[in-house]
């Protein structure tokens, strides 16, 4: 059979050839989609700053306790569980500081704040948290409720709110429970100084934690049934 014998394709219908034509550049942007896609803002992580070593004395003479703590992430409501830096420019209105999120969840910021500075301490030398659940004689359980930056007459504060349980876990009997809060003036309302304000926070309010904790623990015997302590409250 020679060339002039074969069968031409048969020619494309017009509404076959319009669909072509409608599709082409369709198809052109799904290639090129990923150069479409918004680019996401970058963001800034923020640690939380520290001073323990200056606040408190470290290596203490006297010899450390016997017992032993564990120290669980405090829980929290859906707007301190996460990341973001949070503010309250006036009133109940709640914003985010812009471009900027603390390295982990608050809960766990805090949660290592206080382990940081039981270890500096010294008195308690047996610790640990909740990535492992290890035997403990007693356990550090609560809530947070406040870790964010408020504006009062026009100037940035943190505020920093705990409730605390100190809980002897092969009961589940709590021994004592208090809040803690704390209050810090930022230089000014730069993040950067907010953020500072946050750190000063933290290291007095751990501080406050671990000599309370040391106290109740020393005062509660290995096997005593009596009533939980009332909780107190303190601010500074």
């Amino acid at each position: 059979m020679n060339a002039s014998s074969r069968q031409a394709p048969p020619p494309l219908h017009r509404p076959a050839l319009a669909r072509i034509l409608v599709l082409a550049p369709l198809l052109g942007l799904l290639l090129a989609g990923c150069s479409l896609l918004p680019k996401s803002a970058p963001v800034d992580l923020y640690q939380l700053p520290s001073a323990l070593p200056q606040l408190a004395p470290s290596a203490r003479r006297t010899a450390p306790r016997p017992e032993s703590l564990r120290v669980t992430r405090p829980t929290a409501g859906t707007l301190l569980a996460g990341q973001r830096i949070i503010v309250l420019p006036e009133g109940d209105r709640v914003s985010y500081y812009k471009g900027a999120q603390w390295s982990e969840p608050a809960p766990l910021l805090l949660r290592n704040r206080l382990l940081d500075a039981l270890r500096h301490d010294g008195r308690l030398a047996t610790l640990s948290s909740d990535d492992r659940m290890l035997q403990a004689d007693f356990e550090l359980d609560g809530e947070l409720r406040a870790f964010q930056s408020v504006y009062r007459d026009g100037k940035p504060q943190v505020l920093l709110q705990l409730d605390l349980r100190l809980v002897q876990p092969a009961t589940q009997r709590i021994v004592a429970s208090r809040r803690f809060e704390q209050r810090q003036p930022a230089a000014d309302s730069a993040l950067p100084a907010v953020v500072s304000a946050f750190g000063q926070a933290s290291d007095r309010l751990a501080l406050q934690v671990v000599d309370w904790s040391v106290e109740q623990i020393a005062q509660t015997p290995r096997t005593d049934d009596r009533p939980a302590t009332a909780t107190a409250v303190e601010q500074k």
